[in-house]
């Protein structure tokens, strides 16, 4: 979901590993372990949950995440969590990082001093102010002054325990006094409106015909004096109301201008508190990639969109933009992720992925390593299967899964690995039967494959098969080396990262994957001596189970449905899909007559099929709407109920389902994809009401009829085909960043060129990591890259520009606080200098 600014989308995303911790204190008790889990957190929502590692003070979490970002922020935290079954589970510390210090970090494993966590340093929101100096004339004809601070509202506060209930306090302090005053509790919200007036009395009445408006004591005090605002969430616990931030304004400032009205950052309270060094508490190992997109509209992007999209027509392909997109960067997978998307967008990735696999052929000596390398090539098919073939995963290999990860049968086959009252044979048979199981799901689901994947292997069979016409072996090997070796057997030995799994499993399920794991890659590699593939000699004994002619014809007759042109159509045999599920918060829909429209906590689960909830995972569903009766999925305004991360589910009839998910990228995850399933019915709606029907009424419109059309434009959604369910321009944004950050190799390139074709003899070593088949060619495309980021790069600088002339500190957009906009001030006031 972008954030819309002026003629431009910003989009927001984070990719994080949660490595391990370590050296985490003992607990105070005779066993001194720790059930330790670790939670993402913008500011001060969670948004993901690592497992429970149990009895450990170095626990290994090995967890990858993924999100969206839906809203803005200031700080991306990491809490350790000690588990307590009798009583709430306790912080041991935090890692915070300011969003403007992400970058810092950029995709490098990094360790991280835990820092302690007190109530009064959790903070989060902003809030709004205005204050006013005024004289006051008494009747008796002195002067005095008066402050009057008026507390509008407040944005973005934190839900404390699940609950908001802020109030604010304001106070004049000074080294002599201290007045305190109080807002009325807003119930329910975390954007109060207060809208609430105090006045203090600043100073001593003085005589009307002073020139001055303090006498010199006046000007000590007020120089000495404050304003401070405290949030505080109104707590019905024995422990007293919950500090949210505070906010200290020097008096002072008010001397230039007597009124003065402004946006601030909640602040953390400074306590004193340093009992607790940064060293007692552990460290946390992270890998974040924070990105941050600025896409214009589509016309800015159509030069080097056009360029990009013309790679699979231009001979030879290797001085296409796309390939050269492969050359110049530091890894092949940066260049592949956005390309993928790119081109199956636009529905060019079977002729771009044919093209660079027909050259990369051509470049192989020995078929036995074909596609073997990190290419261009294998990283571009790598990515279009976990994208396409995500939903593929689940209906083949997600049941054996969950039965493996919950049944905690042993499977250890090395006799040194094994444990006290375990039987070897026992063990080899029951990872036997899991092997089989598996081998047979997959090698039956060739008609599920999906189309787009088939069409590729089909592309990549053809070209081995005309390039090593001596080797008939070679047509299988080609595809296998993809959906073995690249897609299964990953899946399989992490189940966590192809979604299969919450979490990454536990060390015994972990070994018990990687053994099924081994023996299926072997199994579907054909490779002629198998047993000569496995170093462990228990693992070649093993593999004597799967000799059998009978498993090589299995793996060949699904090879060759997966990459024949002629395949039937898998959409011919339809099955449920498990597309989502999880805890949410339904509104009762008022099917009865009678009865409270409550809320309930219920299990939801979402196949293409339909959309059900029941009590627990497992039970009956309670209520199931099919798919085809989604007429629109939309947010709910927060006014409604006073409760966040709200959306609808519009059915016939006006009936309307209303859900809280859990925070706001789950509430995201949940609307793109019961959208994205919906897309396609035929009764969908073109408008809705953002707000609920309640006592008589819609909120937003204020229309008493029940059924009164909406009075909202529905948002567009997400199409549920996958060549559409990707923005070709924020793609396109991402490619223009590459080009840009590797500007000086594009440059080298095009020295390369020069050089070969005027000198076509060996080549300086400094230009010998390019392929270059073609220079003139090549040169030509990197003329025309160059100018297509010139000219972006040019926009963006404009845009950045204009955007430093209309923007005011201390908005509700910069609120005064924000350490980024005052670091971005400074960098514009740096380049507005130098270009002077």
């Amino acid at each position: 979901m972008a954030v819309e600014e002026e003629g431009l989308r910003v989009f927001q995303s984070v990719r994080i590993k949660i490595g391990e911790a370590k050296n985490l204190p003992t607990y105070p008790g005779p066993n001194k372990m720790r059930d330790c889990y670790c939670t993402v957190n913008l500011d001060q929502e969670e948004v993901f949950r690592t497992k429970i590692v149990e009895k450990s003070l170095c626990p290994f979490y090995g967890e990858d995440f993924y999100c969206e970002i839906p809203r803005t922020f200031r700080h991306l935290s990491f809490y350790i969590f000690d588990r307590d079954v009798f009583r709430r589970d306790s912080i041991i510390g935090k890692v915070a990082i300011q969003k403007e210090d992400l970058q810092k970090y950029h995709n490098r494993d990094t360790w991280f001093q835990l820092q302690h966590v007190d109530a009064d340093s959790e903070v989060q929101g902003k809030v709004h102010l205005e204050l006013r100096l005024s004289e006051v004339i008494t009747d008796t004809g002195v002067v005095c002054h008066k402050l009057a601070t008026r507390v509008l509202e407040c944005q973005g506060l934190p839900i404390v325990n699940g609950q908001c209930d802020p109030y604010a306090t304001v106070t004049l302090a000074g080294p002599s006094r201290s007045e305190a005053k109080k807002t009325k509790v807003k119930k329910k919200t975390n954007n109060p409106h207060f809208d609430e007036v105090f006045y203090f009395e600043v100073t001593r009445p003085s005589s009307y015909n002073k020139k001055s408006h303090f006498d010199i004591e006046d000007v000590d005090e007020v120089d000495k004096m404050e304003i401070r605002v405290d949030l505080w969430n109104a707590s019905n616990l024995k422990f007293g109301d919950e500090f949210l931030g505070e906010l200290r304004l020097p008096l002072k400032f008010l001397r230039q201008s007597s009124s003065y009205e402004a946006w601030y950052f909640l602040q953390p309270r400074d306590n004193g508190n340093k009992s607790l060094k940064p060293d007692d508490l552990g460290s946390l190992r992270l890998n974040v990639v924070y990105t941050e997109d600025h896409v214009f509209s589509s016309d800015y992007y159509s030069p080097l969109r056009d360029i990009l999209l013309k790679s699979a027509d231009v001979e030879p392909v290797s001085a296409s933009a796309a390939h050269i997109l492969g050359e110049v960067c530091r890894e092949k997978q940066e260049a592949a992720i956005p390309l993928v998307r790119l081109f199956l967008h636009y529905g060019r990735i079977v002729p771009f992925i044919s093209a660079i696999a027909n050259a990369e052929v051509k470049r192989t000596q020995d078929p036995n390593t074909i596609f073997r390398g990190n290419s261009l090539t294998s990283k571009c098919i790598d990515e279009t299967m976990k994208l396409a073939g995500m939903h593929y995963l689940q209906v083949t290999l997600k049941p054996i899964i969950d039965e493996i990860c919950q049944g905690h049968k042993p499977c250890e086959i090395d006799p040194v690995k094994l444990k006290d009252g375990e039987n070897l044979e026992n063990n080899r048979e029951n990872l036997r039967q899991y092997v089989d199981r598996i081998f047979a799901v997959i090698t039956k689901s060739g008609v599920s494959c999906p189309t787009v994947m088939c069409d590729i292997f089909f592309s990549l069979r053809e070209s081995a098969a005309k390039r090593f016409q001596g080797d008939l072996d070679v047509r299988y090997t080609a595809v296998s080396s993809f959906i073995f070796l690249r897609f299964f057997a990953p899946a399989i030995l992490s189940p966590n990262l192809f979604q299969l799994t919450p979490h990454h499993p536990d060390p015994q399920t972990s070994r018990t994957l990687t053994l099924i794991s081994k023996t299926i890659q072997t199994l579907g590699s054909l490779s002629k001596s198998k047993s000569a593939n496995f170093k462990e000699s228990y693992m070649a004994t093993f593999y004597d189970y799967f000799n059998e002619q009978k498993y090589a014809d299995a793996v060949k007759n699904f090879l060759d449905l997966i990459s024949s042109s002629g395949r039937r159509d898998h959409k011919s045999i339809e099955q449920p899909i498990l597309l989502k599920e999880g805890f949410m918060i339904k509104r009762a829909q008022g099917r009865k007559r009678f009865g409270m429209k409550n809320f309930k906590k219920r299990w939801f689960r979402l196949t293409n099929h339909e959309f059900t909830y029941q009590k627990s995972k497992g039970d009956h569903p309670l209520c199931s709407i099919p798919i085809e009766n989604i007429l629109a999925v939309e947010r709910l305004e927060e006014e409604s109920f006073k409760m966040k991360n709200m959306f609808q589910v519009i059915q016939p009839e006006r009936r309307v389902l209303y859900i809280q998910a859990n925070n706001c990228v789950e509430a995201k995850d949940w609307i793109d994809i019961l959208t994205k399933v919906s897309q396609c019915n035929k009764k969908r709606l073109t408008v809705y009401h953002p707000s609920a029907y309640l006592n008589g009424h819609w909120l937003c419109c204020k229309a008493t009829a029940d059924n009164t059309p909406g009075c909202t434009p529905c948002t567009g959604g997400l199409p549920a085909n996958i060549q559409l369910d990707i923005d070709g321009d924020r793609e396109t944004e991402r490619i223009y960043s590459l080009f840009n950050l590797y500007m000086p190799k594009l440059e080298k390139m095009q020295e390369a060129c020069g050089s070969k074709s005027v000198y076509d003899g060996p080549e300086e070593e400094e230009y010998s990591t390019f392929i270059i088949d073609d220079p003139k060619e090549t040169y030509k495309t990197l003329k025309l890259i160059i100018e297509g980021v010139g000219t972006l790069e040019q926009e963006h600088a404009q845009y950045k520009r204009d955007k430093f002339k209309k923007t005011k500190y201390g908005s509700q957009e910069h609120p005064i606080g924000d350490k980024s906009f005052q670091t971005y001030i400074r960098q514009q006031s740096e380049i507005s200098a130098h270009s002077i």
